[in-house]
């Protein structure tokens, strides 16, 4: 029997269930008639699209003018083996957006993923075939991937390629599978309540919690902007700021980014011994630290990007109160030391 209420439901429950390394399902409830697709579905359009992965946008291989090219020696023609790349995954291995990698193989064999793993990129599907060459084959080929979102068709890289490189479509999202299913559930004697079952894969780009947790935070950013034009009040107590996983992110030492010794040395010189003040920087004034050269720059502003917390990132006032306040509680222990 349905009872008069005031105000929302709110779910509390959240049950995790890991199918394997790359696949889980999400249970979620109890949620008031109608409301569970009213959140499942942003969601799940949000894990296809917002999240971020690694694809192969170029291609260069040598004797090769054009993607319906053929090379002697290989079984596949160049437009087969381009099919066959898109489907291998990659990893870079370390912080950088892009990487060009050089591959050589001569003599018989069976080309797959595993042989395309080396220093700078990791195959996460090293199963998956690329190609077949004979014994007079010569086979020398390079590749270049960059991390992104969603899909970018290869028409629109070409403008940005390096000479003799062939575009190629970037399908960056690591998530292959998104859906969700509706179940009802019974709540005080109410059958009508709700429960979201999702059922996530990703391609072992990033692992399926993350991919979640990734699109949760994108859709609280999107839906932010009402909440300033509206100007709501969304404020959270003391208590949470000073609890919150952002704000220990931001109190770590500057070693925790594991930048390079020479942009490590420069900050050190300045001082500067917490991500929070970087944060609280601006552009121009990062710049403007003695001997802190362009490429230090680059990699401070991007390690801080990775973080969610770019050089003059935008805090609410409240969480900023708190940040500051801990700072200083840090840079006194430090000179009572």
């Amino acid at each position: 029997m349905k009872k008069i209420t005031t105000s929302l439901y709110m779910p509390h429950e959240i049950e995790i269930e890991k199918i394997d390394e790359n696949r889980v399902k999400i249970f979620t409830y109890p949620f008031q008639s109608g409301f569970a697709v009213t959140v499942a579905h942003p969601l799940r359009r949000l894990l296809l699209g917002s999240s971020a992965g690694y694809a192969v946008t170029a291609l260069k291989i040598d004797g090769v003018t054009h993607e319906f090219d053929s090379i002697r020696g290989m079984l596949e023609d160049v437009s087969l083996f381009i099919i066959n790349l898109k489907n291998i995954r990659f990893k870079i291995k370390d912080d950088s957006n892009k990487v060009e990698v050089n591959y050589s193989f001569t003599g018989f064999k069976e080309i797959k993923g595993s042989d395309l793993d080396n220093e700078s990129v990791e195959v996460v599907t090293p199963d998956v075939h690329l190609a077949t060459i004979n014994e007079d084959a010569q086979l020398n080929f390079s590749i270049i991937i960059e991390k992104g979102i969603g899909y970018v068709p290869s028409e629109d890289l070409r403008d940005n390629l390096p000479e003799d490189y062939i575009g190629v479509d970037a399908f960056f999202t690591p998530v292959v599978k998104a859906i969700y299913s509706i179940e009802n559930m019974l709540v005080e004697d109410d059958p009508t309540f709700e429960k979201i079952v999702f059922d996530i894969q990703t391609d072992g780009q990033i692992p399926p919690i993350q991919a979640f947790k990734e699109s949760i935070e994108a859709l609280n950013e999107q839906i932010s902007i009402f909440s300033k034009a509206m100007d709501i009040d969304v404020s959270v107590p003391q208590d949470d700021y000073e609890n919150s996983v952002e704000l220990k992110k931001l109190l770590q030492d500057v070693e925790a980014l594991s930048l390079s010794a020479r942009s490590f040395n420069c900050l050190d010189r300045a001082n500067i011994k917490h991500i929070a003040e970087l944060s609280l920087m601006s552009e121009l004034e990062l710049k403007g630290l003695k001997n802190l050269g362009k490429k230090s720059f680059e990699e401070i502003t991007s390690k801080l990007e990775a973080l969610g917390f770019p050089v003059g990132y935008q805090f609410e006032e409240g969480f900023l109160k708190v940040l500051n306040k801990k700072l200083q509680e840090l840079k006194s222990q430090a000179g009572d030391a």
